[in-house]
């Protein structure tokens, strides 16, 4: 019996905290774009979260749980791309996390940082078939320089929507265009190229090339 297979949805996060490693409260924020196909169309949805006292590495984290979290609540099992600037997201979950988990989440030496979220990333990540991969961060990649606009957003201003809303995506680029900026970027074809790329079972290297 064949079974049909999953879904594709790629999200383009990216994570912001103000004054990080600063002493005080330092806000942060963390947001991303999510991108299904829905029939013929690219449906592009996009959310956020916020925290009052945070560090860049804790917001990736958190970004990505609340991600995983939200698709999850959709009440079906997807392939999901997950593509951050945040190398201590995605070396990570690609390098670390098996064997911490393997040793019973200990380290060779040391206590493992921000436990807590680690550990509930690994429970989020069972609810779906998830890649990580690293783009450069402020090196000009589209989706993620949008991400970056979000959590920025969402750190000063402490307010974030409640679950995937409508992404203003395409807004957000009529603007960016406006400036001179992204003008050969198709975010169409970069969908659909990674999504194919998926859909063959290609193993995609931790630095992605998109």
């Amino acid at each position: 019996m064949s079974t049909r297979p999953l879904p594709i949805a790629i999200a383009h996060l990216d994570e912001s905290c103000l004054g990080n490693g600063r002493e005080g409260p330092n806000p942060g924020g963390a947001a991303g774009l999510v991108e299904i196909r829905h029939k013929a169309a690219i449906e592009r949805r996009q959310f956020s979260i916020h925290s009052p006292k945070t560090t860049n590495n804790q917001m990736a984290l958190a970004g990505a749980i609340a991600l995983l979290q939200l698709l999850a609540g959709k009440g079906r099992r997807l392939r999901v791309l997950i593509v951050s600037d945040s190398e201590y997201l995605v070396r990570g979950v690609r390098e670390w996390l098996p064997g911490w988990v393997a040793r019973g989440w200990k380290r060779k030496s040391g206590p493992i940082e921000n436990l807590d979220l680690w550990r509930a990333l690994d429970a989020s990540i069972g609810k779906h078939e998830v890649t990580f991969a690293w783009v450069r961060g402020h090196a000009g990649h589209l989706k993620n320089e949008f991400a970056n606009a979000l959590a920025i957003k969402a750190a000063k201003e402490q307010d974030s929507p409640d679950g995937l809303v409508p992404a203003t995506f395409a807004e957000w680029l009529a603007d960016e265009r406006a400036k001179g900026k992204y003008l050969v970027d198709d975010p169409d074809a970069t969908f659909t190229s990674l999504e194919a790329r998926i859909a063959s079972g290609e193993h995609l290297p931790l630095a992605l090339e998109e």
